[in-house]
């Protein structure tokens, strides 16, 4: 009988199945905690800080070694429900949460990423607008801001203009975050179109606006990773299953071309936190009804394991000195692939660079050091669940300053006032002159 009973137990899942509802804050509490407490060995839950009500904003990590970061096992981020009355994404991240911990072990390509990555999932980061909604609602609801009535995605510094707004809790407890972890990709899920946008949201004429866009040294990426997400979800890749809304050629837009952003969170997780993120439109109706909900995990479930497959694109390792001590707050980039705040190693000296298949120049500055340039040869495929690995050493040229890492490390500024014509920002592809024709036609 004792044998049954064990048996038994192991047949039966660890979490009762989630079902498709909304889940407001005590219910999403329970489920997480649940979730924490019977999978504690691939799962650690815990608050980056509360609303303005007080609320914990809750972040569930899942990876193999969760409660800590692991050298060359790249950090992942989902953020959801950043407009209170955009509820489809927070239900998502909870299905997906539960999706990969009931899948590990059993299903090779999520025991393989969780093995890998280190993946943070934040089911909603304003909940005070989420418990403010009365009822569904398609368009606008009074959730949408915090409860000081603040636009969240407004609401961080912004490298274009000034943004002098007063910063939220929930603002600064996400930038507070993002310096605690080496973030490498990450997406932002809203609602209200069906488009995965990317960035910037804001721009300058050096970066493209007067051709109706505003682009990042890494536009090529981030072409790739929209499409990656937009191609697997069979109503965002049509481009235009929403009524009353700009057409969106194979379900991606460049954020600035579909309408210009201050203060918003994607461009400041690229800028400041060395972290590509992208801007996820997944329901053309903010607040739809329950019973849509299961429509929605079945569009997006591939997309959602897809992006974050991406992490493992490119290039990683770490920058040492000629006694194989790690070196810290190290500038590794690609040469003619820059960026306003340069993007350095963490504290074990590791770095991070998401790069599409091609030959790569990589240029390593550091104090005391003689500029160092290291070519890479990234292959089609040629990796799974995994970047190239490529650790540099530096030749001994005298003494690193290796004072404490601090990231981000630029001013909160506008950072773009100043900055020089570059040529691989300006220069038009076939994709961006079709978006802009389109945008033409469409004003």
């Amino acid at each position: 009988m004792d044998f049954a009973r064990l048996w038994l137990g192991l047949l039966l899942p660890l979490v009762a199945a989630l079902d498709f509802n909304y889940h407001h804050q005590e219910a999403m509490e329970a489920f997480l905690k649940n979730v924490a407490n019977n999978y504690s060995s691939i799962t650690y839950l815990h608050s980056i800080g509360k609303s303005v009500k007080g609320r914990n904003l809750w972040v569930l990590i899942v990876g193999r070694f969760p409660k800590e970061h692991r050298i060359g096992i790249p950090e992942f981020k989902y953020v959801a429900n950043m407009h209170g009355d955009e509820s489809v994404g927070r239900e998502l991240l909870l299905h997906l949460i539960e999706y990969l911990i009931t899948n590990d072990g059993k299903d090779p390509e999520i025991t393989n990423l969780i093995n890998s990555t280190r993946i943070h999932i934040m089911p909603s980061m304003n909940p005070d607008g989420f418990e403010a909604v009365k009822k569904p609602d398609c368009y606008y609801n009074q959730g949408r801001e915090n409860y000081n009535q603040y636009d969240l995605n407004r609401n961080f510094p912004d490298a274009f203009e000034v943004n002098n707004v007063s910063r939220q809790p929930e603002t600064e407890a996400v930038m507070k975050w993002l310096q605690t972890e080496t973030f490498v990709l990450s997406a932002n899920l809203h609602g209200g179109a069906l488009v995965a946008s990317y960035p910037f949201d804001n721009g300058v004429p050096e970066t493209g606006t007067l051709h109706f866009r505003s682009l990042t040294p890494d536009d090529d990426v981030f072409q790739y990773l929209a499409h990656t997400y937009a191609s697997r979800n069979p109503n965002m890749k049509k481009g235009d299953q929403c009524k009353n809304s700009m057409k969106f050629p194979n379900g991606v837009t460049n954020g600035y071309s579909w309408y210009p952003l201050l203060g918003g969170m994607q461009d400041y997780n690229y800028i400041w936190a060395q972290c590509f993120e992208i801007t996820l439109e997944l329901s053309c109706c903010k607040y739809p009804r329950e019973e849509k909900l299961p429509f929605f995990w079945n569009d997006n479930k591939a997309s959602l394991i897809e992006y974050i497959k991406q992490v493992h694109i490119g290039v990683k390792g770490q920058v040492f000195n000629y006694n194989k001590v790690p070196l810290p707050n190290v500038i590794v980039e690609v040469q003619d692939r820059s960026h306003i705040c340069p993007y350095k190693t963490n504290k074990f000296g590791e770095y991070y660079l998401l790069l599409l298949p091609g030959s790569y120049v990589i240029n390593v500055t550091a104090v005391g050091y003689d500029p160092h340039l290291t070519k890479v040869v990234i292959l089609e495929k040629s990796q799974n669940f995994s970047a190239l690995k490529k650790d540099i050493i530096l030749p001994y040229r005298g003494q690193l300053d290796s004072g404490p890492v601090s990231n981000p490390s630029c001013p909160m500024v506008p950072l773009y006032r100043n900055l020089p014509s570059r040529s691989a920002a300006t220069k038009p592809s076939l994709f961006v002159f079709l978006v802009t024709v389109l945008h033409i036609f469409l004003k």
